[in-house]
């Protein structure tokens, strides 16, 4: 292996740091003092949060409002692997279902996802998932190795559980909370010109406007926020987590397995992912505040390193290599193992999914 592919090697030895954390500051395209849109959320059932904003207030007057989640994150970076220049450091994998062909990087629960359980894939993917029980990560590297990577829970099958190595989080501190109202006026008086019949229940007019047959009033809805002490982007890197990770009990092939994971960690931890979020959240780096990349050792020193996503992506490809990326491909989804799946009925793999006897590597 060449030299850029080794480069990262004291990151992955038993003593090396803690984790890689990134700090980014940001601002609004309209400027510092711009209205920023943030993501809504519905009430909680037993009536404590009432929906809107997630903003967390403090004793002090201070508050803290969350601009795009882990989760939300993630499902802006996972699926980018699935285009160039990144798609070939993974296998693309894609499940037809019907008419449609859905990568398993777009998939919501990635490889624990209904759509790639109730494939081709149902027994390749409970085997892997068995595996990572068993101490064995690289048959789920082989399928989808970027859920080593952005973590994945296979709740309705095997329980397994594959930690987040890669975590981002944008908030907004110290915010001050806007409403606004409108006005829907609709195109002609359909009641008052004989159009339509006068509504006689609420539910006839809920439908009049629902469907935009008379004015409907919008008042005091959330109205965006005012960011008064900075918006920031914190992202981690768990090396410690990383290093967690095995092919059994195969030195040289846990080795290259945690070069690879690494590599396509560090693609997606310096990969560009500020801009356009959502509707009025259109985010930008802040020119006086330049981002912060600190390596954190076991006792708590800081270390001021640099990496460019080109060199990120350069050494990614290098470890893909040693690791060798599975080939491309395409399976159906199974209408009767969906079937089994709806009605509980347990699909006998108790065979399949027998951890194999490894072959000695050399």
């Amino acid at each position: 292996m060449s030299d850029i592919g080794t480069r990262f090697d004291r990151w992955l030895s038993d003593d090396g740091p803690a984790a890689l954390v990134l700090r980014q500051h940001l601002i609004p395209v309209e400027g510092r003092d711009g209205v920023l849109f943030p993501p809504t959320f519905a009430a909680s059932p037993d009536g404590k949060f009432p929906g809107g904003y997630n903003i967390d207030s403090f004793p002090d007057g201070t508050n803290v409002c969350l601009v795009d989640s882990i989760g939300s994150q993630a499902n802006r970076i996972e699926p980018l692997f699935a285009k160039p220049p990144y798609r070939e450091l993974v296998p693309q994998v894609v499940v037809k279902a019907g008419a449609q062909r859905r990568n398993l990087l777009e998939a919501g629960h990635r490889a624990a996802d209904a759509l790639v359980r109730c494939s081709g894939l149902r027994e390749e993917l409970s085997v892997a998932f068995k595996a990572v029980i068993g101490g064995d990560a690289e048959p789920l590297a082989k399928i989808a190795p970027t859920s080593l990577v952005f973590g994945a829970w296979d709740s309705r099958d095997t329980q397994a559980k594959v930690p987040r190595l890669f975590s981002s989080t944008i908030r907004a501190f110290n915010i001050r909370p806007l409403t606004r109202s409108a006005q829907y006026v609709p195109s002609a008086n359909y009641v008052e010109e004989g159009l339509l019949a006068e509504p006689e229940d609420k539910k006839t007019k809920d439908a009049y406007a629902e469907r935009g047959f008379v004015h409907v009033p919008a008042s005091a809805a959330p109205g965006g926020v005012i960011v008064t002490a900075g918006i920031r982007r914190d992202a981690s890197l768990h090396l410690a987590a990383l290093r967690l990770l095995h092919a059994g009990a195969d030195q040289r092939a846990t080795e290259r397995l945690r070069r690879y994971v690494l590599g396509l960690a560090l693609t997606a931890f310096t990969m560009p992912t500020t801009g356009y979020l959502r509707q009025g959240c259109d985010l930008v780096l802040d020119p006086d505040r330049p981002p912060e990349l600190r390596l954190v050792s076991y006792d708590g020193r800081r270390e001021e390193v640099s990496l460019a996503h080109e060199e990120a992506l350069a050494y990614a490809r290098a470890a893909a290599a040693g690791f060798g990326v599975e080939q491309d491909r395409e399976v159906e989804f199974d209408i009767t193992l969906a079937a089994k799946d709806v009605s509980g009925e347990n699909v006998a793999l108790e065979a399949a999914v027998k951890p194999r006897a490894r072959a000695k590597r050399a």
